[in-house]
């Protein structure tokens, strides 16, 4: 990578990184519901804002809407809701880190499903170090039933993440749609949905301070909705694989945003968990063995 994609690597993994702070922070002054919905709502109105400067054109058949409904659903609403309700009484850091085994169960799902994905022995020693890791970050035998239930929520948005993955490439990848008008539509969807649910879950009168203000703002317009558009530009600069390996970059911002601007501890089992699960992905994925080849452009992150 030269050095103008190597920064726009590193920022992204920043946004994404701190998103999990932001969360956390929006929740002292909105219920997750309305922390989802305004996050929603302004990261689509960012992208809408670049497919009309660009003319980008969004689909118009209403199959593909379907799709791209569920793509939404799965891909935003449900996991956005998880790690909502998850951070109330578990820490961005351990959130983060584990959103980072999303690439792992997204290779699990897919080799399930997928007739193109072959299932491999690299692929079941990876898995299987991989959990391994999940569980030393869940940590079961963890005293706290609510830190216990609000990691399960987080490990439940990683799951939801890698089904969205799998229906994209499924359903929406064969069509070609081009990925701005894809991105853009997927949060229209999602923005949509979440508003239609959102009256029916937990509310409460949002207290607007400025750390949740700032946070909510940033959240959407960029670790949202800006987030997107880099991540594409990065993945037609230098392919789908090298930028996927922003999946390894993410977590290590999390922790150390979560330890410097929240203070919360680093734990043995953070950092032991977070390591097995990245070398579990990096054994299944084969990645260096990938990175010494030229990849194509492919869909991309959520």
């Amino acid at each position: 990578m030269d050095k103008a994609s190597v920064a726009r690597f590193l920022l992204l993994a920043l946004l994404w990184g701190s998103s999990f702070t932001f969360i956390k922070v929006s929740l002292e002054g909105l219920a997750p519901g309305q922390l989802v919905l305004g996050r929603l709502v302004l990261g689509a109105a960012v992208l809408l804002t670049i497919v009309a400067v660009r003319k980008v054109a969004l689909p118009r058949s209403a199959q593909v809407w379907g799709h791209i409904g569920a793509a939404g659903l799965f891909g935003n609403v449900i996991p956005f809701l998880l790690l909502s309700y998850g951070e109330k009484t578990t820490g961005a850091g351990i959130a983060g880190v584990l959103i980072g085994a999303s690439p792992l169960l997204t290779l699990a799902l897919a080799t399930a499903v997928l007739p193109t994905e072959r299932a491999t022995v690299r692929k079941a020693v990876g898995l299987g170090i991989g959990f391994a890791g999940v569980v030393l970050l869940i940590g079961p035998w963890h005293e706290s039933l609510g830190s216990l239930g609000g990691r399960l929520a987080c490990f439940g948005a990683a799951v939801s993440y890698a089904i969205g993955f799998v229906y994209v490439r499924k359903f929406l990848s064969p069509l070609g749609l081009a990925p701005l008008s894809l991105a853009a539509s997927q949060l229209v969807s999602a923005a949509v949905l979440q508003a239609a649910v959102t009256p029916f879950l937990d509310w409460r009168v949002p207290a607007l301070t400025g750390p949740v203000t700032f946070s909510v703002v940033v959240l959407g317009l960029v670790s949202t909705g800006l987030a997107y558009v880099l991540y594409f530009r990065l993945i037609g600069d230098v392919g789908a694989t090298t930028a996927s390996a922003v999946n390894y970059v993410v977590p290590v911002f999390a922790v150390l945003i979560s330890v410097l601007f929240l203070g919360e501890p680093v734990t043995w089992n953070l950092l032991a968990g977070g390591l097995v699960v990245l070398l579990g992905v990096a054994w299944a994925e084969n990645r260096l063995g990938q990175l010494r080849r030229n990849d194509p452009v492919d869909a991309g992150r959520h």
